[in-house]
């Protein structure tokens, strides 16, 4: 029997017995992956934020969630930039992009806004309900950009909202309104803005843009008790931001360019 079995191992084929060579990692391949561990560093971002907000420190929550926000911003450019879906076709940058902003977007303002509790205990909670199932549903649409890469529907950016909500402080009816009127939007097909990808009138959306994270990192810089300019600032641009993509909507040649 172990005549046997030695001729059974003896007669498989010599390229059986030789190991295969293991496939190098090319620098193109570890600049791409180095993309994803950008866009997953955001989740650790988020871990600081929840501890800050678990913590009520609001103005280091805020800190942390605009550090996320930037490298949200950054990482899709550079990605496209360096191919990294075509170079890393078995890892999807997408789905570890919507796994972070969840959780930045959505959880962690949901969150903040139930523990501060400004809007009363019951319509906080109620809040924080609204904000992450609506968002959930949300996530699930695969058609929620045109081609012209707005959003359809309101495209859950609660860490803005809440922002904007504690620096202002409206009341508590008037928050609940606002959170109530997104959540509705959200599975409404008005077009909202994505200020970097989309072509019509960037050249005014994106400072207007810019000019809200300048209003918020003064009031982050003044510990959240911002002044009533920089007040006025953040709403009037959180304003343009809200509706801008609806109008342009209205009016498909506004900012075009003509040929």
């Amino acid at each position: 029997m172990q005549t046997g079995l030695a001729r059974t191992v003896t007669s498989k084929p010599l390229s059986a017995r030789i190991p295969k060579p293991k496939k190098k990692v090319t620098w193109p391949q570890a600049r791409a992956f180095s993309v994803h561990l950008l866009t997953a560093s955001g989740s650790f971002l988020a871990f600081l934020s929840l501890v800050a907000a678990s913590e009520e420190s609001w103005t280091l929550m805020f800190w942390w969630l605009g550090l996320a926000l930037l490298v949200d911003g950054i990482d899709g450019p550079i990605a496209r930039r360096l191919q990294v879906k075509e170079i890393l076709p078995t890892w999807s940058g997408d789905m570890l992009d919507n796994i972070i902003d969840y959780v930045t977007y959505v959880l962690i303002p949901a969150f903040a806004l139930y523990q501060r509790g400004f809007m009363g205990e019951r319509l906080s909670f109620l809040s924080a309900a609204i904000i992450v199932v609506s968002s959930a549903i949300y996530y699930a649409d695969t058609g929620m950009k045109t081609k012209e890469n707005f959003f359809k529907g309101f495209p859950v950016v609660w860490n803005m909202i809440v922002f904007t909500l504690f620096v202002i402080e409206p009341g508590e009816w008037v928050s609940f309104g606002v959170v109530v009127i997104a959540g509705i939007l959200t599975f409404v097909p008005m077009y909202f803005l994505h200020p970097v990808r989309v072509e019509r009138l960037r050249s005014i959306n994106l400072p207007i843009f810019l000019a809200w994270c300048g209003f918020g990192a003064i009031a982050l810089l003044q510990s959240m008790n911002a002044h009533v300019f920089v007040k006025y600032g953040i709403a009037a641009t959180s304003l343009y931001l809200f509706v801008i993509g609806g109008i342009m909507q209205l009016f498909p040649n506004l900012g075009a360019k003509r040929s």
